[in-house]
């Protein structure tokens, strides 16, 4: 055994200080250069070296001296390829250096000659950094065959559970050019040599946002940099399979292949266990096929050994995934060797979220945090290829994909691909979150009925509450039992506090054509009629006099300091809407008795006042007159002439008197109230319920005054008024050179 002397290690350590200096390379390259770097502290650790393996030390260390040359690191970025080959090799080349006394023991037990398979393993590799070196001078990349010696003893691994075709597919990986921030983002994540750095990354978000591009692209990379120890791909049409029962197991024969120290320990634990051959037992697959081996062999790992499984979500029901999740958040996972890193990603659904965001060894990044210009720019990168060489197909196609993809790249590549395509994926994840069943589907197409009426997107607790307030009692059902199950569709369903809306456009096209939608199709269903009584039963229960505990009325509103706060937390997101849309559902439906009565309890009381006050609050005291007059041209009845006698007094009322309370809303009563004509059915109806406002001494109005409403707007002389011809708008023109609408 010879002493490795400091000057000929010199080169592998200047290496690393001029990399850990370098800016700004591709990620791809990064992670090649990672390795490398890696691999060199391994042979500057190596005290000794056999003379037998002598010569490819000084190839190892001449490629290290290539690599520091100054043409060949100006031109890293277009020679990747050929860099992550000679990364490959490389760190092929120093485990056979480093483990060089264990491979000739192993030899000798096979009475084979040790001096002779040495000079071939040795030929072999030198043969190989020469070419690839020359590669990179030519600026060349050529398919080359290389014999990596391992000690691959014969052990019996056969009859192990194994998932066919779940790996690595190289055509899904991510156009060139594209999501560099986020590749990027995992690269510096797997390379952190911080001992606790989270072993685990779950890459989530919506359904078309790209993560199974990035986890194919990371794969790739690694493979091709030596660093991949397994890929485990789940799909949502393999589901019968049960993958999840194979996956464990699937990993640790990738890991046996990967590394012959964790070979030869886990084929000891099948020999102790042959059941373990074809245990479907999660937590046994982990912790026997696993854990055992790699608290056995971790030490001696070359470099980082890299674990992706894609698209956790289609393994089927939040069921078939539990024992993963479990073992993925327990602390052994935790502590899985520095090295280890294990690339996750799903969509955003409830269960994996629960499980995964609280765990500190766990680094969660949502795609869905992707600045939109990002998403934006590689969209239309992408396109940008795809229509290449169509006549026709111009920069302002191109970008009107772009901008209707919403940053999906599913929808992109589905939409150019055609209608066909994007409606089988829609119809495929329905199939898995809504199932077939009659009730089932009902409740599905009520859900979605309710979601695309509603005029403005609330959250689940919002769309719970109004639904709870729905006529019907079959009606009434929890909205999780079908929204836990659209996270793919709809955004908001794992954030409550974010409104729930179609992640696209088009998926609302989709439910709307029966051709298209099939059994989900979602008609004209009579929700209005629900959307209607149920904001009406909403004002009726949460609206009350001091909503929001004004104190005075000398301040305005502005001047209350934490209004925003008090508003939040008073006035509830399913308020708010009733508040503000009530009329809107109304104006939609038929004449119904039921419907009627719960419009009379409101123009016909003092909640009128209390709607008028949290509309105040919420900025819309204008658009009360607005429904109000919805409310005078839907009553149609004689029995609801009084109602509608209130409704009018109502839209006067905000007429004349909206700026002071929309300035001040205790000034709804204080002032507005106050000054309401006496003889006005509203005045006479409400003055008793608030027998502590002001009463006006003299001069009091008896009637409601001639003008109704006062614009302002103009600078000069008014000069002509038009009234529109259904009497909704007025146009007015002035010598101030404007037109004006009102």
């Amino acid at each position: 055994m010879d002493t490795i002397s400091s000057t000929c290690l010199q080169p592998f350590k200047t290496f690393s200080t001029v990399v850990s200096a370098l800016a700004n390379i591709h990620p791809y390259a990064q992670m090649a250069l990672w390795v490398l770097t890696s691999a060199a502290q391994v042979i500057i650790n190596q005290a000794t070296l056999d003379s037998s393996v002598s010569s490819l030390f000084f190839k190892v260390k001449s490629v290290y001296e290539f690599l520091l040359e100054g043409d060949t690191l100006a031109n890293l970025a277009a020679m990747e390829d050929p860099l992550a080959r000679i990364s490959r090799v490389i760190s092929n080349c120093t485990q056979f250096i480093k483990n060089y006394s264990e491979t000739k023991n192993f030899w000798k037990r096979l009475r084979k000659n040790v001096m002779s398979e040495t000079q071939i393993a040795v030929a072999d590799y030198n043969n190989a950094l020469e070419e690839l070196m020359q590669q990179y001078r030519d600026r060349a990349v050529r398919d080359i065959h290389v014999n990596v010696y391992r000690v691959l003893e014969d052990l019996n691994l056969d009859g192990m559970t194994y998932a066919a075709d779940v790996g690595l597919k190289t055509t899904k990986k991510c156009l060139e050019g594209t999501r560099k921030e986020m590749l990027k983002e995992i690269v510096d994540w797997i390379h952190d040599p911080d001992v606790n750095a989270s072993r685990i990354m779950w890459l989530h978000g919506q359904a078309g946002k790209g993560k199974s591009a990035i986890a194919h692209t990371i794969a790739m990379w690694s493979k091709n940099v030596g660093e991949l120890g397994s890929c485990f791909c789940f799909a949502r049409d393999r589901q019968t399979e049960r993958l999840e029962n194979k996956m464990l197991s699937t990993i640790a024969r990738d890991l046996a292949n990967h590394d012959p120290t964790f070979r030869r320990v886990l084929a000891r634990a099948i020999e102790d266990d042959n059941t373990l051959r074809t245990t479907t037992d999660v937590m046994q697959q982990w912790e026997r096929l696993l854990l055992g081996p790699l608290s056995k062999v971790s030490g001696g790992m070359v470099g980082n050994v890299v674990l992706v499984i894609d698209a956790l979500d289609e393994s089927g029901a939040d069921s078939s995934r539990k024992d993963i999740l479990s073992v993925l958040t327990s602390s052994e996972a935790a502590s899985l060797p520095s090295n280890f890193r294990i690339l996750l990603t799903s969509r955003s659904l409830s269960d994996v979220m629960t499980a995964l965001c609280s765990v500190q060894h766990v680094k969660v990044v949502s795609l869905d945090d992707v600045p939109v210009t990002f998403a934006e720019r590689d969209i239309r990168l992408y396109v940008s290829k795809e229509v290449k060489g169509f006549r026709g197909i111009g920069e302002r196609e191109i970008e009107d994909i772009t901008l209707k993809a919403d940053g999906l790249f599913e929808w992109a590549r589905l939409a150019w691909e055609g209608e066909t395509l994007l409606d089988s994926t829609y119809r495929a994840i329905l199939e898995g979150a809504v199932g077939r069943k009659p009730k089932a589907l009902t409740r599905f197409r009520s859900m979605m009925q309710q979601i695309l009426c509603t005029l403005q997107p609330l959250p689940m607790g919002a769309l719970h509450t109004m639904r709870l307030c729905f006529t019907h009692e079959h009606d009434r059902f929890d909205v999780a039992i079908i929204l836990d199950y659209m996270g793919s569709l709809l955004s908001g369903v794992t954030d409550h506090t974010n409104p729930i809306r179609p992640l696209h456009a088009s998926f609302y096209d989709f439910l709307t054509d029966c051709t298209r939608s099939e059994d989900y199709f979602v008609g004209k269903l009579d929700i209005q009629t629900d959307l209607a009584i149920a904001s009406l039963r909403i004002l009726d229960h949460g609206l009350y006099f001091n909503i929001c505990e004004l104190e005075s009325s000398y301040l305005l509103n502005s001047e209350v300091l934490d209004l925003a706060e008090r508003v939040k937390a008073k006035i509830s997101p399913h308020l708010s809407y009733s508040c503000c849309f009530w009329a809107k559902h109304l104006q939609a439906t038929k004449f119904d008795p039921v419907l009627a009565r719960h419009v009379k309890d409101l123009v016909g009381s003092e909640k009128m006042m209390f709607w008028f006050e949290a509309m105040s609050l919420l900025g819309t005291l204008g658009n009360a007159a607005i429904a109000l007059s919805c409310a005078v041209g839907w009553l149609q009845v004689k029995e609801y002439e009084d109602a509608r006698a209130l409704a009018r007094d109502g839209m006067k009322f905000i007429h004349n008197f909206c700026i002071a309370p929309t300035a001040s809303t205790p000034h709804l009563y204080m002032s507005a109230l106050a000054f309401t004509p006496q003889n006005s059915v509203l005045y006479r109806t409400l003055k008793p319920k608030f027998p502590w406002i002001a009463r006006v001494a003299e001069g009091h109005y008896q009637d409601w005054p001639a003008a109704q409403i006062l614009f302002q707007g103009h600078t000069d002389w008014v000069t002509s008024v038009a009234f529109s011809p259904d009497g909704t708008r007025i146009v007015s023109g002035s010598g101030d050179e404007t037109v004006r609408v009102w």
